[in-house]
């Protein structure tokens, strides 16, 4: 996994700017600074084990809170633009949207002073707005964003200087990809849809997590679960037969085998609770793609201390430019579902443990909250944004 980012990191370019601007100075200088920062093996409230290189995250995370100002577009009509939805399986964006408005240390009302735009929309409302039921066509949602983005390019002169190269968007509808391919392709695009295979871009889009919040009030309720003794359960998986991989994995395991629970929909009249007492029971969670390659249950195995097994060829996990996924999941080829207990069996008890232990560590980086936290789910997205801009800079 590594080897496939630092390939693509490397071939990745933005455009070089029309013209010069101080904030680019910067950003190089951010640059130099992270890809020699000083090296350190411990870091409060921070795990180290869990990154791939804890001594460049922690000096682009203190120029993150040093140096990064936000110019959020204060342009765009509700309910598409400026209006945070946060409940259900899209509201990582709202939550992004809500908090990143509200921030009074990142954004500016000084343009000339910003690092990054905020293209301040919601990817589920613009398709429960204007998509046309059985259309099958996102024509409009797509000539929606591009008026809006030759409105703020009429109006401004900040995106005609870089292409939009220092412009990002957070969103986490299934369609973004696609809705945001043409009139917003050299933007930073934070996607929940995050596939190599349809037009990700590594090294310049930010894998955005896919969070189920139940609470609004309380986005952080009933986390945590059994101790490792309590998980009599092997491995699970609960859900709607969308795309391919799901209808195989029950077609191998459902009503197999005793350890592995895997289920179509769970009755509704045993409701989440029963789903969310499986997650918190089990020592693997299944997270098997649907439709598209993301899958709530990431984050969900994670909040709920259960290993994630991830059961999708071309995704690419949240945070994988600081975190090592490896040292926390498992990741499971398409090709080898008739074979996933073996797999799982083949792990010794130990690693199990150690895994298991690195879920509960890296907990605290999906965590939404109200007021955001050091180092939380916001900060997270928002340093992904940030690193991939400052290692897709260009001078004049």
């Amino acid at each position: 996994m590594n080897e496939l980012l630092l390939q693509n990191r490397a071939s990745y370019r933005s455009m070089r700017p029309r013209w010069s601007s101080a904030v680019d100075q910067e950003l190089l200088q951010a640059r130099l600074e992270i890809e020699n920062a000083p090296i350190v093996n411990n870091v409060e409230n921070l795990y180290a084990p869990l990154f791939r290189n804890i001594s460049r995250f922690k000096r682009s995370y203190e120029l993150m809170e040093k140096t990064l100002k936000v110019y959020v577009y204060r342009e765009g009509d509700k309910p598409i633009m400026h209006s945070p939805y946060l409940l259900g399986i899209y509201a990582s964006e709202g939550w992004f949207m809500r908090l990143m408005e509200a921030s009074k240390q990142f954004v500016t009302k000084d343009p000339k002073k910003a690092h990054l735009f905020y293209l301040p929309f919601s990817s589920r409302m613009l398709e429960e707005t204007l998509y046309v039921p059985n259309s099958h066509s996102s024509r409009n949602l797509i000539q929606y964003l591009k008026n809006y983005v030759d409105m703020i390019a009429g109006k401004h002169r900040f995106w005609n200087r870089t292409g939009g190269a220092d412009h990002f968007l957070v969103a986490c509808h299934d369609w973004a990809p696609t809705e945001t391919r043409q009139h917003m392709a050299r933007c930073l695009r934070a996607l929940c849809n995050a596939d190599v295979k349809e037009g990700f871009v590594l090294g310049k889009d930010i894998s955005l997590p896919e969070t189920y919040v139940r609470n609004a009030q309380k986005p952080t309720r009933n986390i945590g679960g059994n101790r490792v003794s309590k998980r009599k359960t092997l491995a699970f998986f609960a859900g709607g037969m969308h795309g391919y991989v799901r209808p195989i994995l029950l077609q191998h395991w459902e009503n197999k085998d005793p350890a592995m629970k895997i289920f179509g929909i769970l009755p509704k009249s045993k409701g989440n609770r029963n789903y969310i007492q499986y997650m918190k029971s089990s020592k693997y969670c299944i997270c098997a793609k649907g439709y598209e390659v993301n899958s709530p249950r990431v984050v969900e195995a994670i909040l709920y201390e259960c290993v994630p097994v991830i059961l999708s060829d071309n995704f690419v996990p949240p945070f994988f430019e600081m975190l090592n996924w490896e040292s926390f999941a498992v990741f499971v080829l398409e090709k080898d579902i008739p074979n996933l207990k073996n797999i799982l069996l083949s792990i010794p008890q130990k690693r199990y443990l150690q895994m298991q232990m690195m879920v509960r560590k890296v907990q605290q980086h999906f965590l939404w909250h109200r007021s955001p936290v050091k180092y939380d789910i916001f900060h997270m997205v928002l340093h992904s944004i940030w690193y991939n801009r400052v290692f897709t800079a260009r001078a004049r």
